[in-house]
């Protein structure tokens, strides 16, 4: 099992020693089997699983200052963490075929493709080529119109992506959903639901995706 551990922080210590650690941990007696400082001072963070126990994705948010990714691979001896650069991305996804991730930087304006193997950028999408939402008015700046991605989203299956532009369209309305092609990055449709979904969309991988009722009460899983 994976573990992020989180400060305290010595906030004008050098960033090699500011205290969080991520482990690999033996699940079965606790041991730790392997360590390493993640070099961030996080608000939150969220692991993004691998189908291979031995890799996983780490997400931190650090507030308005960043979100940096940190990819690790554990192979029973060694463990071996990828930085993707340092970018402020955010890790939403893996594919099924498992050799490919989902992020969105922290600015939420660019969905992009890696590879699993070296974090390397395949293909990417910029949120400029969102229409605004139907209910925007004319008189709305344009900065207070254009869409942005939500910090959610994933691989409906190996070529289909659905993401969300909830958040900066609850000023206007419903939230939408998008179908994006995989391979080449290109926006396919908006979603069109039989009756209001409000939320945002979590990919399952295998053709489908769910969203989460209003009030809580109800699952509603989505095919294409």
């Amino acid at each position: 099992m994976w573990a992020h551990v989180h400060g305290p922080l010595e906030h004008d210590a050098p960033d090699h020693d500011r205290g969080e650690e991520w482990l690999v941990i033996d699940a079965a007696d606790g041991t730790v089997l392997a360590r390493t400082q993640t070099r961030t001072a996080a608000a939150g963070s969220v692991h993004v699983p691998h189908p291979d126990p031995g890799q996983m994705g780490l997400t931190i948010g650090e507030g308005q200052d960043g979100s940096p990714l940190r990819w690790g691979k554990w192979d029973g001896h060694a463990l071996v963490v990828h930085s993707f650069g340092d970018e402020d991305r955010a890790l939403l996804g893996v594919s099924p075929s498992e050799d490919r991730l989902l992020t969105v930087t922290h600015d939420q304006d660019v969905l992009a493709v890696h590879l699993v193997a070296d974090g390397s950028m395949v293909a990417e999408l910029n949120a400029d080529v969102l229409p605004p939402h139907p209910a925007f008015e004319e008189e709305t700046t344009d900065d207070e119109a254009q869409a942005f991605f939500d910090y959610e989203g994933g691989f409906v299956d190996e070529n289909t992506l659905v993401v969300g532009t909830v958040e900066s369209d609850e000023e206007f309305g419903t939230g939408r959903h998008w179908l994006v092609d995989a391979v080449h990055m290109q926006l396919i449709d908006q979603i069109t639901y039989p009756f209001e979904v409000p939320g945002l969309p979590k990919a399952l991988g295998d053709g489908t995706w769910y969203t989460v009722s209003n009030l809580d009460h109800a699952l509603h899983i989505w095919a294409l």
